[in-house]
C-alpha cells in the first residue's frame, strides 16, 4: 500500500483528501505546515506528497524545493490559484503536477495514480548506451574516461531521450514526460535544456543529440 503525505493547514481540506485517498486504498499521513512535513519525512517512508501552496511558516513552493533536495518522490501541488504564472512557479520549484481547488476527487485520484505509475516505471534509473552510462539517481553521465554531473531536469531529459535512443521524440512529448502534461511554459524550454545538454556532453563523443527540424530530437550513438 502506497503511503501519501498530505500537507495543508486547512483541517477540512486534509480530511476530504484523506477520505478520497483512503477510499482508494492509500495510506495517509498528515502535516499542518511545511516544517512539520519535513520532520515527518525524516522518520517515515512516503511514496508521494500532496502539498498546498498557501501555508504559514513555509509555503508550498519552498517546501517542494526542500523535499526535492533530499527525496525523489512525486509531488502534487494543490492550490486555489490557477494563474499560469503560479503553475510555472510550482513546476520550477520541482512539483510534478498541479491541481486547482475546488477539484474533482476522481481527478485527484487519477493524478495520484499517474504520478505513482510514472515514478515506478523509472525504478530502473540506469541506462547504458554503448560505453556511456546515464544514472538518473546520481544525475551523472559516465564514459570510459569521464564522469559529468548534470542538473535534475537535464538528466531527466537525457534519460528520456536515451530510453528511446534512435527514435524521434517531439518537443511536446518531452515536455509531457519531463515537465508534466500541465506545464504552462512553451517548447523553447526543451530547446534551452537541449543546448545546455550539448554543452555539458561535449567531452563525451560517443553520443550525439540530433535536431530533427520541425519535429524534435533524437539521441544517437556515434560509431567510432
Amino acid at each position: 500500500m502506497s503511503k501519501i503525505l498530505v500537507v495543508d493547514d486547512d483541517a477540512h481540506i486534509r480530511k476530504l483528501i484523506r477520505l478520497y485517498l483512503e477510499n482508494s486504498q492509500y495510506e495517509v499521513v498528515e502535516a499542518t505546515n511545511g516544517q512539520e512535513a519535513l520532520e515527518l519525512l525524516e522518520h517515515q517512508q512516503v511514496h508521494l506528497a500532496i502539498v498546498d501552496v498557501m501555508m504559514p511558516k513555509m509555503d508550498g513552493y519552498e517546501l517542494t524545493e526542500d523535499i526535492r533536495s533530499f527525496l525523489d518522490i512525486p509531488i502534487l501541488m494543490v492550490t486555489a490559484k490557477g494563474e499560469s504564472q503560479d503553475k510555472v512557479k510550482g513546476f520550477r520549484s520541482g512539483t510534478d503536477d498541479y491541481l486547482v481547488k475546488p477539484f474533482d476527487p476522481v481527478e485527484l485520484i487519477l493524478r495520484v495514480e499517474a504520478l505513482l505509475k510514472r515514478y515506478n516505471i523509472q525504478t530502473d534509473k540506469v541506462i547504458k548506451i554503448g560505453s556511456v552510462t546515464i544514472n538518473l539517481e546520481k544525475l551523472t553521465v559516465q564514459s570510459q574516461v569521464q564522469v559529468i554531473t548534470l542538473k535534475k531536469k537535464e538528466c531527466e531529459l537525457l534519460f528520456e531521450l536515451a530510453s528511446s535512443a534512435g527514435k524521434i521524440l517531439t518537443r511536446n512529448q518531452l515536455i509531457e514526460k519531463v515537465w508534466g502534461f500541465d506545464y504552462q511554459g512553451d517548447e523553447r524550454t526543451v530547446d534551452v535544456h537541449i543546448k545546455r545538454l550539448r554543452e555539458q556532453l561535449a567531452p563525451i563523443t560517443d553520443l550525439t543529440i540530433t535536431t530533427i527540424r520541425g519535429l524534435g530530437y533524437r539521441l544517437e550513438e556515434v560509431e567510432v
